[in-house]
Protein backbone atom coordinates (compact mmCIF):
# COMPACT_ATOMS: atom_id res chain seq x y z
CA UNK A 1 0.00 0.00 0.00
CA UNK A 2 1.41 3.36 -1.52
CA UNK A 3 -0.60 6.07 0.34
CA UNK A 4 -0.60 9.94 0.38
CA UNK A 5 2.58 9.85 2.54
CA UNK A 6 4.40 7.65 0.73
CA UNK A 7 6.97 9.73 0.25
CA UNK A 8 7.89 8.92 3.94
CA UNK A 9 9.24 5.38 5.03
CA UNK A 10 7.15 4.56 7.86
CA UNK A 11 3.57 4.31 6.50
CA UNK A 12 0.28 4.86 9.28
CA UNK A 13 -2.92 4.82 7.58
CA UNK A 14 -6.53 4.49 9.67
CA UNK A 15 -8.95 2.43 7.88
CA UNK A 16 -12.65 3.17 8.66
CA UNK A 17 -14.95 0.23 7.98
CA UNK A 18 -18.65 -0.28 8.39
CA UNK A 19 -19.63 -3.91 8.93
CA UNK A 20 -17.66 -7.54 7.43
CA UNK A 21 -17.74 -7.10 4.09
CA UNK A 22 -15.92 -3.23 3.83
CA UNK A 23 -13.69 -4.76 6.53
CA UNK A 24 -12.83 -7.81 4.63
CA UNK A 25 -12.70 -5.84 1.43
CA UNK A 26 -10.20 -2.91 2.91
CA UNK A 27 -7.45 -5.64 5.37
CA UNK A 28 -7.31 -8.79 2.82
CA UNK A 29 -5.88 -7.32 -0.13
CA UNK A 30 -3.57 -5.02 2.49
CA UNK A 31 -1.96 -8.62 3.50
CA UNK A 32 -2.49 -9.96 -0.16
CA UNK A 33 -0.70 -7.21 -1.39
CA UNK A 34 2.12 -7.45 1.14
CA UNK A 35 2.91 -11.25 0.61
CA UNK A 36 2.99 -10.32 -3.24
CA UNK A 37 5.84 -7.84 -2.53
CA UNK A 38 7.76 -10.31 -0.74
CA UNK A 39 7.03 -8.32 2.75
CA UNK A 40 7.06 -10.21 6.53
CA UNK A 41 3.06 -9.53 7.13
CA UNK A 42 1.55 -9.60 10.45
CA UNK A 43 -2.13 -9.61 11.77
CA UNK A 44 -3.30 -8.13 15.17
CA UNK A 45 -6.93 -8.10 15.16
CA UNK A 46 -9.65 -9.25 18.00
CA UNK A 47 -10.76 -12.24 17.61
CA UNK A 48 -13.80 -12.13 15.25
CA UNK A 49 -11.90 -10.30 12.88
CA UNK A 50 -9.25 -12.22 12.82
CA UNK A 51 -11.61 -15.33 11.79
CA UNK A 52 -12.67 -12.75 8.59
CA UNK A 53 -9.28 -12.51 7.52
CA UNK A 54 -8.44 -15.76 8.09
CA UNK A 55 -11.67 -16.97 5.87
CA UNK A 56 -10.92 -14.62 3.06
CA UNK A 57 -6.42 -15.36 2.94
CA UNK A 58 -7.85 -19.14 2.64
CA UNK A 59 -4.48 -21.12 2.58
CA UNK A 60 -2.49 -17.61 2.65
CA UNK A 61 -3.05 -17.17 6.13
CA UNK A 62 -0.41 -19.91 6.90
CA UNK A 63 2.19 -16.99 5.67
CA UNK A 64 0.68 -14.32 7.93
CA UNK A 65 1.65 -14.03 11.64
CA UNK A 66 -1.61 -13.90 13.21
CA UNK A 67 -2.78 -12.55 16.66
CA UNK A 68 -5.72 -12.23 18.49
CA UNK A 69 -5.30 -8.58 19.79
CA UNK A 70 -7.97 -8.89 22.95
CA UNK A 71 -4.73 -10.72 24.25
CA UNK A 72 -1.75 -9.61 22.93
CA UNK A 73 -2.80 -6.35 23.49
CA UNK A 74 -5.20 -6.49 26.26
CA UNK A 75 -2.52 -3.58 27.82
CA UNK A 76 -2.26 -1.05 25.25
CA UNK A 77 1.48 -0.06 25.92
CA UNK A 78 2.51 -3.60 25.12
CA UNK A 79 1.41 -3.62 22.08
CA UNK A 80 4.38 -1.19 20.69
CA UNK A 81 7.43 -3.19 21.90
CA UNK A 82 5.08 -6.81 22.08
CA UNK A 83 3.39 -6.76 19.17
CA UNK A 84 4.66 -4.08 16.52
CA UNK A 85 8.82 -4.15 17.21
CA UNK A 86 8.92 -7.56 17.86
CA UNK A 87 7.45 -8.53 14.95
CA UNK A 88 9.87 -5.56 12.92
CA UNK A 89 12.67 -5.86 15.11
CA UNK A 90 12.45 -9.66 13.66
CA UNK A 91 12.17 -9.00 9.97
CA UNK A 92 14.96 -6.43 9.28
CA UNK A 93 15.97 -7.57 5.53
CA UNK A 94 12.88 -5.33 4.13
CA UNK A 95 9.69 -3.56 4.44
CA UNK A 96 7.43 -4.97 7.40
CA UNK A 97 3.46 -4.83 7.10
CA UNK A 98 1.37 -5.25 10.07
CA UNK A 99 -2.41 -5.03 10.58
CA UNK A 100 -3.21 -3.36 14.44
CA UNK A 101 -6.72 -2.57 15.68
CA UNK A 102 -6.05 -1.68 19.17
CA UNK A 103 -9.00 0.30 19.60
CA UNK A 104 -12.53 -1.75 19.28
CA UNK A 105 -16.47 -1.07 20.41
CA UNK A 106 -15.38 -3.54 23.74
CA UNK A 107 -12.92 -1.38 25.38
CA UNK A 108 -13.55 0.49 28.32
CA UNK A 109 -13.50 4.20 28.95
CA UNK A 110 -10.51 3.20 31.85
CA UNK A 111 -8.25 1.81 28.54
CA UNK A 112 -9.24 4.13 26.53
CA UNK A 113 -6.65 7.17 27.16
CA UNK A 114 -4.06 4.39 27.34
CA UNK A 115 -5.17 3.19 23.75
CA UNK A 116 -5.29 6.40 21.92
CA UNK A 117 -2.07 7.35 23.32
CA UNK A 118 -0.56 3.82 21.92
CA UNK A 119 -1.95 5.43 18.42
CA UNK A 120 -0.45 8.12 18.99
CA UNK A 121 3.23 7.19 19.48
CA UNK A 122 3.29 4.71 17.09
CA UNK A 123 4.41 7.85 14.72
CA UNK A 124 7.55 8.41 17.09
CA UNK A 125 8.19 4.89 17.98
CA UNK A 126 8.41 3.35 14.16
CA UNK A 127 9.56 7.03 12.39
CA UNK A 128 12.55 6.46 9.64
CA UNK A 129 11.64 2.84 9.48
CA UNK A 130 10.25 0.86 6.41
CA UNK A 131 7.28 -0.08 8.13
CA UNK A 132 3.02 -0.26 7.18
CA UNK A 133 0.67 -0.29 9.74
CA UNK A 134 -2.71 -0.38 8.89
CA UNK A 135 -5.61 0.41 11.63
CA UNK A 136 -8.84 -0.39 11.21
CA UNK A 137 -11.56 1.65 13.03
CA UNK A 138 -15.71 0.47 13.31
CA UNK A 139 -17.28 3.30 12.20
CA UNK A 140 -20.63 2.28 12.87
CA UNK A 141 -19.59 0.32 16.61
CA UNK A 142 -17.02 3.58 17.46
CA UNK A 143 -18.18 7.04 19.19
CA UNK A 144 -17.34 9.86 17.12
CA UNK A 145 -14.96 11.23 19.43
CA UNK A 146 -13.03 8.18 18.81
CA UNK A 147 -12.81 8.52 15.25
CA UNK A 148 -11.99 11.86 15.64
CA UNK A 149 -9.19 10.90 17.22
CA UNK A 150 -7.91 8.46 14.72
CA UNK A 151 -7.84 11.04 12.17
CA UNK A 152 -5.83 12.82 14.31
CA UNK A 153 -3.26 10.31 15.30
CA UNK A 154 -3.19 8.89 11.64
CA UNK A 155 -1.45 11.04 8.76
CA UNK A 156 -3.86 9.14 6.30
CA UNK A 157 -7.30 7.89 6.81
CA UNK A 158 -9.27 5.53 4.30
CA UNK A 159 -12.98 5.61 3.87
CA UNK A 160 -14.84 4.22 1.71
CA UNK A 161 -12.27 3.12 -0.55
CA UNK A 162 -11.25 6.87 -0.06
CA UNK A 163 -7.76 7.67 0.92
CA UNK A 164 -6.71 11.41 2.05
CA UNK A 165 -4.37 12.92 3.76
CA UNK A 166 -5.55 13.75 7.31
CA UNK A 167 -5.61 17.84 7.89
CA UNK A 168 -6.01 17.22 11.76
CA UNK A 169 -3.09 15.11 11.87
CA UNK A 170 -1.22 16.20 15.58
CA UNK A 171 0.16 13.22 17.66
CA UNK A 172 2.16 15.11 19.89
CA UNK A 173 -0.85 17.20 20.41
CA UNK A 174 -3.26 13.69 21.43
CA UNK A 175 -0.42 12.62 24.21
CA UNK A 176 -0.51 15.78 25.75
CA UNK A 177 -4.55 15.97 25.81
CA UNK A 178 -4.59 12.20 26.87
CA UNK A 179 -1.53 12.81 30.00
CA UNK A 180 -4.82 13.35 32.06
CA UNK A 181 -4.77 13.74 36.30
CA UNK A 182 -5.13 10.29 37.97
CA UNK A 183 -8.11 10.28 41.04
CA UNK A 184 -7.44 8.17 43.55
CA UNK A 185 -10.37 7.06 45.82
CA UNK A 186 -10.10 8.73 49.59
CA UNK A 187 -10.08 5.33 51.26
CA UNK A 188 -7.34 3.59 49.05
CA UNK A 189 -4.48 2.54 51.28
CA UNK A 190 -1.28 4.36 51.21
CA UNK A 191 2.33 4.16 51.99
CA UNK A 192 5.17 6.79 51.74
CA UNK A 193 9.04 4.88 51.41
CA UNK A 194 11.70 5.73 50.20
CA UNK A 195 15.15 3.38 49.36
CA UNK A 196 14.99 2.10 53.11
CA UNK A 197 11.37 0.98 53.13
CA UNK A 198 11.57 -0.29 49.59
CA UNK A 199 10.95 -3.99 50.99
CA UNK A 200 8.65 -2.61 53.18
CA UNK A 201 6.73 -1.28 50.62
CA UNK A 202 6.32 -5.06 48.52
CA UNK A 203 5.22 -6.08 51.74
CA UNK A 204 2.69 -3.75 52.26
CA UNK A 205 1.32 -3.78 48.23
CA UNK A 206 1.33 -7.58 48.61
CA UNK A 207 -1.22 -8.00 52.06
CA UNK A 208 -3.11 -5.38 50.88
CA UNK A 209 -4.18 -7.01 47.92
CA UNK A 210 -4.20 -10.06 49.13
CA UNK A 211 -6.92 -8.70 51.37
CA UNK A 212 -8.72 -7.29 48.38
CA UNK A 213 -8.98 -10.73 46.49
CA UNK A 214 -6.35 -10.61 44.22
CA UNK A 215 -5.41 -14.45 43.21
CA UNK A 216 -2.66 -16.30 44.30
CA UNK A 217 -0.69 -16.40 41.07
CA UNK A 218 -0.98 -13.05 40.50
CA UNK A 219 0.36 -11.77 44.13
CA UNK A 220 4.12 -12.51 42.47
CA UNK A 221 3.22 -10.08 39.64
CA UNK A 222 1.82 -7.43 41.33
CA UNK A 223 5.25 -7.83 43.78
CA UNK A 224 7.82 -7.07 40.63
CA UNK A 225 5.81 -4.45 39.79
CA UNK A 226 5.65 -2.75 42.71
CA UNK A 227 9.40 -3.29 43.18
CA UNK A 228 10.55 -1.68 39.99
CA UNK A 229 8.33 1.14 39.84
CA UNK A 230 9.14 1.91 43.64
CA UNK A 231 12.73 1.65 42.73
CA UNK A 232 13.18 3.73 39.95
CA UNK A 233 11.14 6.56 42.01
CA UNK A 234 13.54 6.31 44.39
CA UNK A 235 16.59 6.35 41.76
CA UNK A 236 15.18 8.57 39.06
CA UNK A 237 11.94 9.97 40.69
CA UNK A 238 13.29 12.54 43.75
CA UNK A 239 14.42 9.23 46.23
CA UNK A 240 11.19 8.81 47.61
CA UNK A 241 7.70 7.98 46.64
CA UNK A 242 3.61 7.53 48.10
CA UNK A 243 2.33 4.19 47.43
CA UNK A 244 -1.03 3.65 47.11
CA UNK A 245 -3.53 0.36 46.44
CA UNK A 246 -6.95 -0.67 45.89
CA UNK A 247 -10.01 -2.48 44.52
CA UNK A 248 -11.78 -1.47 41.39
CA UNK A 249 -14.46 -3.11 39.92
CA UNK A 250 -13.26 -6.13 39.29
CA UNK A 251 -9.20 -5.05 39.30
CA UNK A 252 -6.79 -3.97 41.87
CA UNK A 253 -5.20 -0.72 41.36
CA UNK A 254 -2.04 0.15 42.38
CA UNK A 255 0.11 3.45 41.53
CA UNK A 256 3.19 4.86 42.67
CA UNK A 257 3.41 8.92 42.53
CA UNK A 258 6.74 10.58 43.19
CA UNK A 259 8.45 14.07 42.68
CA UNK A 260 9.86 12.87 38.98
CA UNK A 261 8.97 14.33 35.41
CA UNK A 262 9.06 11.62 33.08
CA UNK A 263 10.08 13.54 29.50
CA UNK A 264 10.08 10.74 27.49
CA UNK A 265 6.73 9.57 25.79
CA UNK A 266 8.08 6.50 24.68
CA UNK A 267 9.28 5.15 28.13
CA UNK A 268 8.25 2.01 29.03
CA UNK A 269 7.32 1.27 25.49
CA UNK A 270 10.32 1.64 23.46
CA UNK A 271 12.63 -2.19 23.51
CA UNK A 272 16.03 -1.50 25.29
CA UNK A 273 19.51 -1.60 23.25
CA UNK A 274 20.52 -5.14 24.18
CA UNK A 275 23.84 -3.45 25.41
CA UNK A 276 21.88 -0.87 27.56
CA UNK A 277 21.89 -0.83 31.42
CA UNK A 278 18.49 -0.29 32.97
CA UNK A 279 15.51 1.21 31.43
CA UNK A 280 13.60 -1.69 31.15
CA UNK A 281 11.61 -1.45 34.54
CA UNK A 282 8.52 0.33 33.49
CA UNK A 283 8.79 -2.08 29.93
CA UNK A 284 8.47 -4.55 32.60
CA UNK A 285 5.18 -3.59 34.40
CA UNK A 286 3.56 -3.41 30.56
CA UNK A 287 4.26 -7.10 30.20
CA UNK A 288 3.00 -7.76 33.46
CA UNK A 289 -0.22 -5.30 33.81
CA UNK A 290 -3.26 -5.63 32.81
CA UNK A 291 -3.46 -1.88 31.92
CA UNK A 292 -1.08 1.14 33.19
CA UNK A 293 -2.09 4.01 32.96
CA UNK A 294 0.46 7.50 33.00
CA UNK A 295 0.65 11.16 34.45
CA UNK A 296 3.26 13.24 34.00
CA UNK A 297 3.77 17.41 35.50
CA UNK A 298 6.06 19.38 37.07
CA UNK A 299 5.59 18.75 40.35
CA UNK A 300 5.66 14.88 39.85
CA UNK A 301 4.59 11.58 37.53
CA UNK A 302 1.81 8.58 39.14
CA UNK A 303 1.93 5.46 37.11
CA UNK A 304 -0.80 3.40 37.90
CA UNK A 305 -1.27 -0.15 36.59
CA UNK A 306 -4.63 -2.19 36.82
CA UNK A 307 -4.35 -6.56 37.80
CA UNK A 308 -7.41 -8.47 37.02
CA UNK A 309 -8.42 -10.02 40.36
Amino acid sequence: MRTATSDEPFVHPALFYRGAEQYTAGVVPFVVEGLAAGEAVAVAVPGPNLELIKAGLGASAAKVELLDMTEAGRNPGRIIPGVLRAFADAHTAGRVRIVGEPIWAGRSAMEYPACVQHEALINAAFQGREVTILCPYDADGLEPGVLADARATHPVVIDTGIELASDVYAPEEVVARYNQPLAHPPGAASLTFDAEALPLARSFAVQAAQQLGLARDRLQDLALAVAELTTNSVVHGGGSGILRIWAEGERIACEVHDRGRLTDPLAGRRPPARDQLGGRGLMLVHYIADLVRLHTAQDGTTIRFYLDR
